[in-house]
């Protein structure tokens, strides 16, 4: 692996023009009020997995359509008053799996809340919620990526939004939660939903997205020959004649024009040698970031980014955070 995007003083000032459909904001705020006439109906059963420092909860909240979302919640069992919540959101092809695989944010104090994915989780960690949306739409390549491609209100992605902007919403519901002190994280397409999430919801005070994905797609797309980007080229390969319709779906759910709605502090993170979401693609969103900000660069990693370095850095710029 080598270095194949541009030189980091480039990057630092790369800041394409957004190509940004004149109604986009009106469309998510329909979007989001869609799916809010539909009640919450967030529910917490305490699991018991044994651990002493912890108390697990199995969550399930109505997201999308009043489409049932799982996910957990986890507390710190020695607590005094309310906590702040890290919302968290999974790469793509995972799940929640377990959750005492989530046992991070609650050991520094914090209430963690872990949204599983709707139609993943059979890849690398097991999920456990369908995706029962049937957009009868186009078909598509493999994967998540191009379902509903053809038509912004059929696609994917503005189901998985939604259920990430409802999940925050059951967070704050929680009486352990402070609802001033919300932050959100998560990975590749975590990261990716991280900063869709503190664009929909102005409440978010801190965003943390680690080598986002979903962000620049027709340059990510042009850039690297890696899936799960290269399932849009894939699609785009064999229905020629619909090009300029999935990239203008895609300017509805592209990190960089959300970026420019989020006014929550951020720490971003990126590898400049990462050949699946290429730095040039998390450059173009971290430059149009609306709020304060900063960036890790890690030279010579490619998507597995910072590691536990990078840990460590959220760990001390949510402690600024939240004080």
């Amino acid at each position: 692996m080598a270095f194949f995007d541009l030189p980091l003083p480039e990057l630092k000032t790369y800041r394409p023009t957004r190509e940004e459909p004149a109604d986009f904001d009106s469309f998510w705020k329909s979007t989001l009020d869609e799916a809010r006439a539909h009640p919450l109906n967030a529910k917490f059963e305490r699991v018991d997995y044994g651990l002493v420092a912890q108390e697990t909860y199995d969550v399930t909240f109505n997201g999308f359509g009043g489409q049932p979302i799982k996910g957990w919640l986890i507390l710190p069992s020695q607590r005094t008053g309310k906590l702040p919540c890290v919302v968290e959101y999974i790469g793509y092809g995972g799940g929640r799996s377990f959750a005492f695989d989530w046992l991070l944010w609650s050991s520094a104090g914090y209430a963690h809340f872990i949204m599983d994915t709707r139609g993943q989780g059979s890849t690398w960690s097991a999920g456990d919620t369908p995706d029962l949306y049937a957009d009868g739409g186009n078909a598509h390549f493999p994967g998540s990526m191009t379902k509903g491609i053809l038509d912004p209100k059929h696609y994917y992605y503005r189901r998985v939004f939604t259920d990430a902007v409802r999940a925050i919403e059951a967070a704050r519901s929680r009486p352990e939660v402070d609802e001033a002190q919300i932050a959100v994280t998560g990975g590749s397409q975590g990261g990716g939903i991280t900063i869709a999430a503190a664009a929909l919801v102005p409440e978010v005070v801190a965003a943390m997205p680690d080598v986002p994905f979903l962000c620049h797609y027709r340059r990510a797309t042009e850039l690297v020959d890696s899936y799960p980007y290269k399932e849009i080229a894939e699609y785009c390969h064999v229905h020629r004649d619909k090009v300029d319709a999935v990239f203008n779906t895609l300017s509805y759910f592209d990190g960089v024009n959300l970026s420019a709605r989020a006014k929550a502090k951020t720490l971003f993170s990126t590898g400049l040698m990462d050949q699946v979401c290429p730095p040039s693609t998390v450059y173009a969103a971290y430059n149009h970031w609306a709020g304060e900000k900063d960036i890790k660069v890690y030279p010579y990693n490619g998507h597995e980014g910072g590691g536990s370095y990078q840990t460590l850095e959220k760990v001390k710029f949510l402690k600024k955070v939240f004080g």
